[in-house]
């Protein structure tokens, strides 16, 4: 439990710093007094990714994203209840890999809680595109909740399991 944890704590300070550096830095540059000269809303690093400032008030790539007055609390606190039983999980799991998917989500998650508690919403950066069409902008929290679900979901149909169904042989 403790490496899955470790994975957790790891994916919240990385996550933090790199929304720390992006809201508090790189987006909000300032001058020699303090005072902001100049707010960028979009940077670009490639012909197929920008880093832009988006604020989520919603899930999951924007759904419900709208300044309801309960959106952070009600989002936090359905975040609280999946994280416990991750947390569960995570005491009973047997493999690392599965550990390490279960660490990814629980941070992740805790990381975005994090954001609503401080802001009100979940800070989004990342933002890749192709001919137009942009995937909705995304964070380190949303990277290692989706890479731990997609773990889960190919653990759940690939892994060797022993069956426990009885085989009649005649």
């Amino acid at each position: 439990m403790r490496k899955g944890l470790g994975i957790a704590a790891l994916i919240i300070v990385l996550d933090q710093l790199s929304k720390w550096w992006i809201v508090e830095r790189l987006m909000r540059p300032e001058g020699v007094d303090g005072t902001p000269f100049y707010t960028p809303t979009r940077i670009v690093l490639a012909p197929f990714f920008d880093v832009v400032m988006a604020w989520n008030r919603g899930v999951s790539f924007g759904i419900g994203n709208n300044d309801g007055a309960w959106n952070a609390a009600l989002l936090s606190g359905m975040a609280a209840a999946i994280v416990v039983v991750m947390v569960i999980w995570l005491r009973k799991a047997a493999s690392p890999l599965l550990r390490m998917a279960l660490g990814g989500i629980i941070g992740g998650a805790l990381g975005n809680v994090i954001d609503r508690v401080r802001f009100g919403a979940v800070a989004d950066f990342l933002d890749f595109h192709v001919a137009g069409y942009h995937w909705p902008a995304f964070n380190l929290a949303d990277s290692a909740i989706t890479v731990g679900a997609v773990i889960l979901v190919v653990d759940s149909l690939f892994a060797g399991r022993v069956s426990t169904k009885n085989v009649d042989h005649d």
